[in-house]
């Protein structure tokens, strides 16, 4: 029983580690100072790698066409990773009515990573700022971005995404939820020197400390993390802003989820000399708290809920321990037959059951050296 009571225990402690007392160990330290000046305002280049993206593409080159930022201190270089769609008919269009756009084709397929490689080449922009295909940022998202770059210490910068919910589903709401968390964590990240989590679809970078990356490596976890490496700040800029729809089925947010947690684990394998608190004694300790303990709170979670059944004989206490984790399952197994009878706090269940299941999954994929290197767009 003692074994059995050390499992539970540690286990426990794990996940209130990962979620509640990292959190708050992080809004606890010192903050350092960070610069933001709107004045600032650096040649930029915005980047959008594209597969079959027809159906946004227009979209989103218009709205960063409308940005708020100087218009001669900004180019847009689509890289059509050979699309068969006639998203490359769209950008020559847009690029004939306006000498900002520029299209540069991928040819053959070879995915993102390849494709921003080719861009950065051709970027003329001192910062570079990265777009997805369905991405529209908020009106005045590149000034906040490159605000942040005034301040010397900044190598990149991350916006807020904030994904919207059409039609109540139990994902959407549950994803929503999530990135008010994740969002709040990043805040306080940042205050403390670099947040370890980006999300790709509203980020910056100085183009001088861009490195190329191989093809199955993940930009928007390696090039943070190599920022960082630089011995630069990586910051979250919550008044750079922008709205993307969320995923409305479990299967497709479930698929999109295993992708990333898939290569976020590559990354931090490539990155793996980050984790040592030897040489990066602050940095690592968010890295194994918010990445490394966070994709592998799997496991905890599943050693929880036997041991504690096996111990319920042994405490009056373990019976409360039982009912909770009961209650919690519980709620995410059925959650989605009450559908909009439910607040979104009380869908969380159902979502964190969702992306510790995609974790396991990338985590199966990741022992058995699975790689990913192209994508599809997104559905919803």
């Amino acid at each position: 029983m003692i074994v059995l009571s050390f499992v539970f225990w540690a286990s426990a402690f794990w996940v209130v580690y990962v979620y509640l007392l990292y959190p708050l160990l992080v809004s606890l330290l010192p903050g350092k100072p960070l610069k933001s000046d709107k004045s600032h305002e650096p040649n930029v280049t915005v980047i959008i790698p594209a597969y079959n993206e027809a159906t946004v593409i227009e979209a989103t080159i218009r709205n960063k066409l409308d940005q708020t930022y100087p218009a001669e201190k900004m180019e847009i270089l689509i890289v059509s990773d050979e699309s068969t769609d006639g998203t490359d008919d769209i950008v020559e269009a847009l690029a004939a009515e306006d000498s900002r756009v520029k299209l540069l084709r991928q040819s053959p397929r070879q995915g993102k990573t390849a494709g921003v490689n080719r861009a950065v080449k051709q970027a003329k922009g001192d910062i570079l700022i990265f777009s997805d295909a369905n991405s529209l940022f908020a009106p005045d998202a590149i000034t906040h971005l490159t605000a942040s770059f005034s301040d010397p210490a900044v190598g990149y910068v991350t916006g807020k995404m904030v994904y919207v919910n059409q039609d109540g589903s139990m994902v959407g709401d549950g994803c929503s939820a999530y990135m008010k968390y994740e969002n709040f964590l990043r805040s306080k990240e940042t205050r403390v020197g670099s947040v370890v989590g980006v999300d790709g679809g509203i980020d910056a970078m100085c183009k001088s400390l861009y490195q190329p990356l191989r093809a199955d490596q993940l930009p928007d976890f390696v090039q943070p993390l190599k920022v960082v490496e630089q011995g630069y700040r990586v910051v979250y800029q919550e008044e750079a802003l922008l709205k993307e729809d969320s995923l409305n089925t479990a299967a497709d947010e479930q698929k999109m989820r295993v992708r990333v947690s898939l290569r976020a684990l590559w990354a931090l394998w490539d990155m793996k000399h980050l984790l040592n608190p030897l040489r990066y004694p602050l940095f690592s300790w968010q890295l194994w708290s918010h990445k490394v303990f966070r994709y592998l709170a799997f496991l905890p979670l599943m050693a929880a809920l036997p041991t504690n059944l096996v111990l319920v004989g042994v405490h009056p206490f373990y019976v409360l321990t039982l009912l909770i984790q009961a209650c919690f399952y519980l709620l995410a197994l059925f959650s989605p037959r009450f559908g909009d009878r439910l607040a979104g706090v009380a869908r969380l269940p159902y979502y964190f059951c969702l992306i510790n299941l995609a974790s396991a999954h990338a985590s199966l994929l990741f022992v058995r050296k699975k790689k990913i290197v192209t994508w599809t767009p997104r559905t919803n």
